[in-house]
């Protein structure tokens, strides 16, 4: 007989690796949701208020090259303390500065500790979760993202207007010390399968970096985050130009209690009747969202907006880790994910400083998500190939 405590999904290593997650999480959107704003009153362009948001996913995408070998070679309990140390003390950086290019920089090294630490928390839990409600559990986990998206920008916001950047600054570094925290009172080496399969092989080359089945579906998220990103590194400035500062504050709390309601549910429908309806439905109805308030601003085309970009970037990202996940055999499983963290980085580090060139007089900031809405259509065609003939085969995650 089965044993049914296996499949318990709301167990003390769930709320610990779930905390992990969420307070890393609100460092990213707190800070990122209100440091282009920063970038700009210390004089830059949108071009470089963009540089300065992306970088720190770019500086994630580079240990994340790092990191998904590393969790193999060195084990996951030193990666990930090393690098939510990093996260933590790269926190502690920003009271130093006072130019844009310093900001940058410190946003780079920053982003090398989010990076690492959210390869390590992912990797982790999925080793946590019940294996038979994977993507049930998986929605349940990430809905710490969740919160933090909607929670992080508020926050950021708020401290950002009526107390000033440094205060921001502390919050994060609360946030960090928090994540540290409850990663290492997880008994992470129980989990850790080194030495117990083949995760030891010498990969070489590319090996070492990609998994080469988990592209497809990496690349069709990737675009989708694209088309996100453009909302969270300009929405306050172009809330601004449209005059619709009001509901764009609410933007990410409608987004967050969206998801909160259909992640759970869309990893029922993932389990029970396959990955292709969750992930098409989120690409169309993205592109919708990004189109409506790109050419008809209003107040009601952002809540749309909200509550299309929770199915689809929202709903996609957990939906396509559970994939990736699910269809990579153990010993490769921390490759798989480094490969989809790194395409979904690519385009959230490079996204807004290229999406900001579109940027002018005449056009402002509704060209950006007219762009963004064409790229996440792209999507498709991709989703439809890569989830060809894929099921939910759940021997690879045994």
């Amino acid at each position: 007989m089965r044993d049914k405590s296996k499949d318990k999904i709301f167990t003390k290593e769930f709320f610990l690796i779930f905390g992990a997650l969420l307070f890393t999480a609100l460092v990213m959107y707190t800070l990122m949701s209100t440091v282009t704003e920063y970038a700009t009153s210390m004089g830059s362009t949108a071009t470089i208020a963009g540089l300065v948001s992306g970088i720190y996913v770019f500086g994630g995408l580079c240990s994340r090259v790092y990191t998904g070998d590393a969790l193999e070679r060195i084990g996951w309990r030193k990666i990930a303390i090393i690098f939510m140390s990093i996260h933590f003390l790269s926190c502690l950086l920003y009271f130093l500065v006072d130019n844009v290019n310093l900001f940058i920089i410190v946003r780079f090294i920053h982003g090398i500790g989010f990076g690492g630490s959210a390869n390590a928390i992912v990797t982790i839990a999925s080793a946590i979760l019940p294996k038979k409600r994977f993507s049930e559990a998986f929605g349940y986990f990430m809905l710490g993202t969740t919160i933090a998206v909607g929670l992080g920008p508020f926050i950021g916001g708020l401290l950002y207007d009526n107390a000033g950047s440094l205060v921001c600054f502390v919050a994060a570094s609360i946030f960090s010390l928090l994540a540290l925290i409850f990663i290492i009172l997880i008994d992470i080496n129980k989990y850790d399968t080194k030495d117990k399969t083949q995760k030891n092989k010498s990969y070489k080359g590319i090996e070492r970096i990609i998994e080469f089945g988990a592209v497809p579906v990496s690349l069709f998220t990737a675009l989708t985050s694209l088309g996100y990103v453009s909302i969270l590194s300009f929405y306050r400035l172009y809330a601004v130009e449209v005059n619709l500062t009001h509901v764009f504050s609410w933007f990410f709390i409608i987004y967050s209690v969206c998801l909160i309601v259909t992640r759970p549910l869309a990893g029922r429908i993932q389990d029970n009747g396959g990955d292709k309806i969750v992930c098409i439905s989120g690409i169309i109805a993205q592109t919708i969202g990004l189109f409506l308030i790109a050419v008809y601003p209003s107040n009601i085309t952002v809540i749309i907006c909200a509550i299309c970009a929770a199915l689809g970037f929202g709903t996609l990202n957990s939906a396509c880790t559970a994939i990736i996940t699910r269809n990579t055999p153990i010993h490769r499983r921390s490759y798989g994910l480094s490969t989809f963290f790194i395409f979904c980085d690519g385009t959230m580090g490079f996204g807004p400083a290229l999406l900001g060139c579109f940027v002018s007089a005449s056009s402002g900031y509704g060209s950006i998500y007219l762009i963004s809405s064409l790229i996440t259509l792209i999507a498709l065609p991709i989703c439809l190939y890569a989830l060809k003939g894929k099921n939910n085969d759940l021997a690879n995650t045994s």
